[in-house]
């Protein structure tokens, strides 16, 4: 007995290992572990009985949280904009666009995925919805399966890492900090991650032309009447929207001091310049491709009309969500209320909004809601009684007693966190692992908007991990299975293996854990406001030096008057107080 009282911390540790591998429910496993052990100690004599009146107190403070409203909030707005066929739209014109370089419908499945993911942050429905639309044209056109199977899971859970992604709404919430100080932490990263798949897909294009082919004339369904491709004039409109993006980011500063009329420039911080110049620019070329449609100049081609109205809605319903969240107009909960309106907006403007359509979002989102309040209820039983039982003193003493300091210690968790994804999906490592090293971080020095942004890229993994990554699954439930006669060739398309799948998505976990090793390396990839620490013991008070007065002298009576002689000031003011009052005699 007293080896489990001594050691009851690891031994309830290795119970949640041996509840999960029975196949229980996560959210049960957890709430069950918790209650299992609770009981325990109390019987041993190590926990109060008084420990379990906490947990009504911690129910009713996760139904207060007003962070986790973002959750729903930023599903409804992605599952809406995915069924109301912006997804469609983004791939038939990116596709056109990108079609005649080798490689281009791959580039535009990454490029759509970084834009579904600043739009929705929902991992199904980018991989479902691209799986759907890209994965036929693909294999129409003689793509290799693993390439095009594995870029488009890989695209898919960019959602995971670029906001308004819902698992950095979870670290923000485990690590304590604020859900917009790790959207903007994530913002360059998540970015980075996107042109490190597309130089992937450009290296392949180089060295393997036959895995990437280029669409073939017959294929490319807009041009101009006398059938030219209209790319010029898209690049005419591309340059002079930059040409804006690229003053507007270099005098934002400017421009900032000049409207709170300052006199003195001081730096803003580059996401939220990037943002305001994106929009500035974006909403240049919006204009001058309505003014074009309205008079009838026929200024622009055919494809630069098509890109503009096709790219400018999604790009302006990022500015609604990020934009204000980054300017501080809004809190990440509003900014997920503002996308859901917004999308819904867009869809009734596309004419493709419709009961059914709402009855499924608000369907799904209420499955996704009570999925995470159910994890997040049952990780709150384990951790109070873990640490009743000072299992965070142990779980410290394990992690800081390693080699190598605070490199040590990242290179361990997140070596952790890799493999633990192979079983956990992200909403499992958040409740689970991030509570329990997230403290030792902190007490270890590191930044935790800077850890919240490492771990999320690191648990992106968890949706490409091989057998069991959900993006893979989603993928296989929507690629051909059989061989099957494409409607535009009448060929015989050969089905798509599990195997390849798989295969597929190796490169681009690989590219993920390259990320990992960067953003260790260079930290500074995560932008973050810096706080001005003040150093208490350095912080003198000086007090002016007290007037000196004479005896006959009251410190607390007015100054006398220049030339007044001394006591007059106070013959003065018994004057006037016996005049208001009538004492005067």
């Amino acid at each position: 007995m007293q080896f489990i009282t001594q050691n009851l911390a690891p031994i309830m540790f290795l119970g949640l290992i041996v509840f999960m591998l029975f196949g229980f429910p996560v959210a049960f496993s957890l709430g069950a572990c918790g209650l299992f052990f609770g009981i325990v100690g109390i019987e041993l004599g190590v926990l109060p009985e008084s420990l379990m009146q906490a947990l009504p107190l911690r129910i009713f403070g996760i139904m207060q949280n007003d962070t986790l409203l973002a959750i729903p909030f930023f599903t409804l707005m992605g599952l809406i904009l995915e069924r109301s066929g912006m997804a469609e739209d983004l791939l038939d014109t990116i596709g056109q666009l990108f079609g005649p370089v080798r490689g281009g419908l791959a580039l535009a499945v990454i490029f759509v995925g970084a834009l579904l993911a600043a739009t929705t942050g929902v991992v199904a429905a980018s991989v479902i919805s691209m799986g759907l639309i890209s994965l036929p044209i693909m294999l129409r056109y003689g793509y290799d399966r693993r390439l095009a199977s594995g870029v488009i899971a890989a695209s898919g859970t960019l959602a995971q890492i670029i906001p308004p992604s819902l698992v950095l709404i979870v670290l923000a919430d485990q690590l304590g900090r604020s859900v917009g100080d790790m959207y903007k932490g994530a913002f360059i990263p998540g970015f980075m991650l996107t042109g490190m798949y597309a130089g992937y897909v450009i290296l392949l294009a180089i060295f393997k032309p036959t895995w990437v082919p280029a669409l073939p004339p017959e294929a490319r369904s807009i041009r101009e009447d006398n059938g030219k491709s209209g790319i010029p004039s898209l690049l005419v409109l591309t340059a002079i929207s930059a040409g804006l993006a690229i003053w507007m980011g270099e005098n934002y500063a400017r421009i900032v001091a000049w409207s709170k009329g300052a006199t003195e420039i001081t730096p803003v911080a580059t996401d939220e310049t990037i943002v305001v110049s994106l929009c500035a620019g974006v909403m240049l070329a919006f204009v001058i491709a309505v003014v074009n449609k309205v008079s009838g100049l026929k200024l622009l081609s055919k494809m630069a009309e098509r890109v503009t109205f096709v790219l400018i809605p999604p790009l302006l319903l990022i500015f609604l969500v990020l934009g204000t969240i980054f300017l501080g107009i809004a809190t990440p909960t509003e900014g997920g209320a503002m996308g859901a309106l917004g999308a819904t907006i867009m869809a009734a403007a596309r004419g493709r909004l419709s009961f059914s359509l709402l009855k499924q979002a608000l369907n799904t989102t209420t499955k996704l809601a009570c999925f995470v309040v159910f994890i997040l209820i049952g990780s709150t039983f384990f951790s109070l009684v873990f640490q009743g039982v000072d299992g965070p003193r142990w779980v410290e003493h394990l992690l800081t007693s390693l080699p190598g300091g605070q490199l040590g210690f990242l290179i361990v968790v997140n070596i952790l966190v890799f493999f633990l994804a192979f079983f956990l999906d992200f909403f499992e490592l958040s409740f689970i692992v991030v509570p329990l090293i997230g403290p030792v971080a902190e007490k270890l020095g590191v930044d935790l908007i800077w850890f919240g942004v490492l771990l999320g890229v690191n648990m992106q993994t968890s949706f490409m991990h091989p057998p069991f990554g959900f993006a893979l699954f989603y993928l296989r439930s929507v690629a051909p299975e059989k061989e099957y006669i494409d409607k535009i060739t009448r060929k015989a398309i050969a089905p798509v293996t599990t195997m390849q799948i798989y295969w597929g998505a190796v490169p681009f976990v690989l590219i993920q854990i390259v990320m990992v090793g960067m953003i260790i390396a260079f930290p500074k990839i995560v932008s973050r406001d810096v706080e001005q620490k003040i150093d208490l013991d350095k912080v003198k008070i000086e007090m002016p030096d007290a007037p000196s007065y004479g005896p006959a002298q009251d410190p607390l009576a007015p100054p006398a008057a220049p030339g007044s002689a001394p006591g007059a000031g106070d013959d003065d003011e018994q004057k006037k107080m016996d005049e208001l009052f009538g004492t005067k005699k």
